[in-house]
C-alpha cells in the first residue's frame, strides 16, 4: 500500500472502521504507514515551519525572515513586537538549527560549520520550563525512573542524547532541564543550557557561549554579561520580546538614535 487517506479523513471514519474495509494483505503496510506519519506529525515541528507553499508558507512572514537573514551581518539582534506573533518560534528555530547544523535550503542567516554551546534564558524559571523548554525539548516523560523529555518540541526527537550524563536537570526548580547534549550535522554534539533572569547576572558567568537567546527583556547587567560570554567565539546573542517594561535601556540599545528619549543627546 504505497499512499494512504490524510490522517484528518482516517480519524473521521474512525481507525478500526478504515481497516476493516481493508483487504487482509494490506492492513499490516496500512499500520506502518500511520504510525510512521504520526510519527512525522508528533516529532516533525521543525520541518512543518516555514514552508514553500501553503497557508503557512514563509512568505507570510517576511519580519521572521529578516530577523533570521540580518544574522549573517550583526552579532545583536532583537525581534521586538506584540504578543503572539512568533517571535518565541523564531527564535526557537534558529536556536534549532544552530545546534543541530540542519538549515533550510532558504536560509540566509548565520551559519555555524559546527558544533556550538549555547544558552536559552526566560524570565523566571517557570517560564524557561513552560516556554523555552516546551518549545525546543517538549514535555516531560518518563522511562521506568528516569525523567526525561518526549522530544516533541523542534529539536528532532532523534538528535536530543538523553542517555546518563547527556541530560541534567536543575537543581531545585520542578522539571526544568539545566543542560542537554545535541547531535550535530558533523557528527559532533552541541549543548543547551537553559537560564532565567531570576537566578541573576552571576548565573550567566563562567564559559564561552557561540548563542544565547533571551527570550523576553533581560535586565541590563544580565545582557552586558551575555555579550561577554560570546566575545571570544564571536558569537551571537538573539533577543525575542514584547517590551513591556517600557523605555529601557535594553530596549533604547535596539532603537535608532532619534527614537530614544531626548532624540539620543
Amino acid at each position: 500500500m504505497s499512499n494512504i487517506p490524510p490522517l484528518e479523513m482516517i480519524e473521521k471514519v474512525g481507525v478500526e472502521a478504515f481497516v476493516a474495509a481493508l483487504p487482509d494483505d494490506q492492513v499490516e503496510p496500512f499500520l506502518q504507514q500511520l504510525r510512521a506519519l504520526e510519527d512525522a506529525e508528533k516529532f516533525g515541528k521543525f520541518n512543518a515551519l516555514f514552508p514553500d507553499y501553503g497557508p503557512l508558507a514563509r512568505t507570510g512572514y517576511s519580519k521572521h525572515l529578516e530577523f533570521f537573514r540580518v544574522g549573517a551581518m550583526y552579532r545583536e539582534r532583537c525581534f521586538m513586537a506584540g504578543n503572539r506573533v512568533g517571535k518565541t518560534v523564531a527564535g526557537s528555530y534558529e536556536a534549532t538549527c544552530h545546534l543541530t547544523g540542519n538549515y533550510p535550503p532558504w536560509w540566509e542567516g548565520r551559519v555555524f560549520h559546527g558544533p556550538i554551546k549555547a544558552w536559552a534564558a526566560g524570565k523566571t524559571n517557570e517560564t524557561t520550563r513552560d516556554i523555552i523548554q516546551v518549545e525546543l525539548l517538549g514535555n516531560i516523560t518518563f522511562s521506568g525512573q528516569r525523567k526525561l523529555v518526549d522530544g516533541t518540541g523542534l529539536i528532532p526527537f532523534h538528535l536530543l542524547g538523553m542517555d546518563q550524563g547527556q541530560l541534567s536537570w536543575k537543581a531545585g526548580v520542578a522539571d526544568l532541564v539545566d543542560t542537554i547534549k545535541v547531535r550535530h550535522k558533523s557528527g559532533g554534539v552541541s549543548e543547551l543550557g537553559l537560564k532565567s533572569y531570576q537566578q541573576g547576572r552571576g548565573s550567566f558567568e563562567g564559559t564561552a557561549r557561540h548563542l544565547i537567546w533571551f527570550d523576553e527583556e533581560p535586565p541590563l547587567d544580565v545582557y552586558g554579561e551575555a555579550l561577554m560570554r560570546t566575545a571570544t567565539t564571536k558569537g551571537m546573542i538573539m533577543l525575542t520580546f514584547t517590551p513591556l517594561e517600557g523605555m529601557s535601556d535594553v530596549v533604547q540599545e535596539f532603537l535608532p538614535r532619534e527614537m530614544r528619549p531626548g532624540g539620543g543627546m
